[in-house]
């Protein structure tokens, strides 16, 4: 895996999970719109990142840029108003649950072509196309629901609209990608 597999430090984690709460609390005008309080070359890096909501525990939104488009940071403020208000799986947050909220950021590594039999379930991510048809499942889904190899393979091709077998089909192209996981 690349470069951008290495870990954020403990300082830029919280500065990204403070601009996605931020972010989020400012659509209700419960804070200022967030600006970033330093910047760091990984802040600053473009690359993929994913930002779920959780409100007590329960998912509320996951929305995310699986290929680099602006810096980290700006990805992860604007996915983050995404994931609450314009995930159209789930109903747009509310003001009274903003306190409430956890963020789960995944800053991906770049993606990889990888064979069915090199995917470890847990470590990587999916991303599945053939055609139009286009999948991706992050690496925590699959530790999540404890799936095998084959489920996780399954359970994306069902993302991307293929049949759960869609993997095997030669015309299907299988990458992977790592994450870097936190909460807050």
């Amino acid at each position: 895996m690349t470069a951008s597999r290495d870990l954020l430090s403990a300082d830029e984690r919280a500065e990204l999970i403070r601009l996605a709460r931020e972010s989020i609390g400012s659509f209700f005008g419960q804070v200022p719109e967030p600006t970033p309080r330093f910047l760091t070359s990984a802040l600053l890096a473009h690359t993929g990142a994913f930002v779920s909501v959780y409100v007590l525990e329960e998912l509320r939104g996951c929305v995310g840029h699986i290929f680099p488009v602006e810096p980290l940071h700006l990805t992860v403020a604007v996915t983050a108003r995404a994931a609450a208000f314009e995930d159209h799986r789930f109903v747009p947050l509310e003001a009274r649950e903003w306190p409430l909220l956890t963020i789960e950021i995944s800053r991906l590594t770049s993606l990889e072509p990888a064979s069915p039999e090199s995917i470890v379930p847990g470590r990587h991510g999916l991303y599945v196309a053939q055609g139009v048809a286009r999948g991706l499942l992050l690496p925590q889904v699959a530790s999540r629901y404890g799936w095998t190899r084959e489920e996780f393979l399954h359970a994306t091709c069902r993302k991307a609209g293929l049949p759960a077998d869609a993997w095997q089909d030669p015309r299907t192209e299988i990458l992977v990608f790592e994450a870097d996981v936190f909460r807050g």
